[in-house]
């Protein structure tokens, strides 16, 4: 096929300046690309769909088909959002042959989206392909992942030399690769999707308010024999976090723990789930220890181990049951499911 069309989906929630920014620096690479740029407010309630809307009519974005603004009337997290842009398709009503998705806070440097466009159509079996990600600080960010494990929950709260070699196969971030590399899922902040690879998928389970969504569907692709990539060559500016203030957060979140244990019950099972859970928490008790002796720095949110337990134990002596219209995998490719 000469047109490989690739449509940008743009999901803001309350960050209408900084969506405008990102959907700038999309739009200089698709010049030249087959594509359109698609704008998604995700019920943020604060007026942020008038103001990108407007922004977009008075920039001349709006005058051809390139670029739409659309609203979700309610905020149903990262991955509902993006099944919106999912569904809707382009501007003619068709399917593009790749999605791009792009945070608010993520700003495309180069020619980001035509080379991770061509790394796909260059390897038939690579579905998913996710870029090299730098702070505006010029800090890297870890965007290589395996998928986690028991070993990986207790290695990421131990934060023990001897733990992390021990247990090199199963740690969650992986070091920094300097080339491409498989992955078994790579950020959501800069992501290319070959069509065929979230058909398969069956686009994002939207019982993920946010976290592990990602994650969830690299399995799922993978799953159905498409392969995760990293690619370095492609790159984005990333701030992190604009949305969700999780540099900041003095709790870590309802959700958060919702998405933990719903990724590890789904994929894993209950036993499972139970395992990994007592192996973040035998891992935070010996960090405490090391604090303790060694003076080491707090590095998860105040009350991040109580609040663990206590959502554990309420998940076990009151499990949450989800109608089937919540815990159905919801495909906006099937018409049914729309």
């Amino acid at each position: 096929m000469d047109q490989q069309r690739i449509l940008v989906i743009l999901l803001n929630f309350r960050t209408p300046e900084m969506t405008l920014q990102s959907a700038e620096a999309a739009l200089r690479e698709l010049q030249g690309l087959p594509g359109e740029l698609l704008i998604i407010d995700n019920g943020s309630g604060d007026g942020s769909f008038d103001k990108i809307h407007a922004a977009a009519q008075a920039r001349g974005w709006l005058d051809s088909n390139r670029v739409r603004v659309i609203a979700s009337p309610v905020n149903g997290g990262f991955g509902a959002g993006m099944n919106i842009g999912l569904s809707t398709g382009l501007a003619d009503g068709s399917a593009p042959e790749f999605y791009y998705l792009l945070n608010s806070d993520a700003f495309v440097q180069g020619d980001t989206i035509r080379t991770l466009r061509d790394f796909l159509l260059e390897r038939p079996g690579a579905g998913l392909a996710g870029s090299f990600v730098r702070g505006t600080d010029g800090e890297p960010h870890r965007t290589a992942f395996r998928f986690p494990s028991i070993a990986g929950e207790f290695e990421a709260s131990a934060r023990t030399g001897i733990f992390t070699r021990l247990l090199k196969p199963w740690v969650v971030a992986m070091e920094m690769p300097q080339a491409e590399v498989q992955v078994d899922w790579t950020a959501g902040a800069s992501l290319m999707i070959r069509r065929e690879a979230i058909e398969a998928a069956g686009g994002f389970d939207e019982t993920f308010f946010l976290y592990f969504e990602e994650t969830d569907l690299c399995r799922r692709a993978a799953r159905a024999g498409w392969r995760t990539h990293y690619v370095p060559a492609s790159e984005v500016a990333h701030i992190g976090s604009a949305s969700t203030g999780k540099k900041g957060w003095q709790r870590t979140p309802q959700y958060w723990f919702d998405s933990r244990l719903h990724y590890f019950v789904k994929n894993h099972g209950r036993a499972y789930a139970a395992a990994a859970t007592l192996a973040r928490i035998s891992g935070g008790l010996i960090y405490g220890v090391r604090r303790l002796i060694q003076n080491k720095p707090q590095a998860d949110p105040p009350h991040f181990l109580r609040d663990l337990c206590l959502h554990s134990l309420r998940a076990v002596l009151a499990p949450r049951r989800l109608p089937p219209s919540e815990t159905r995998l919801p495909s906006p490719f099937a018409k049914e499911q729309k």
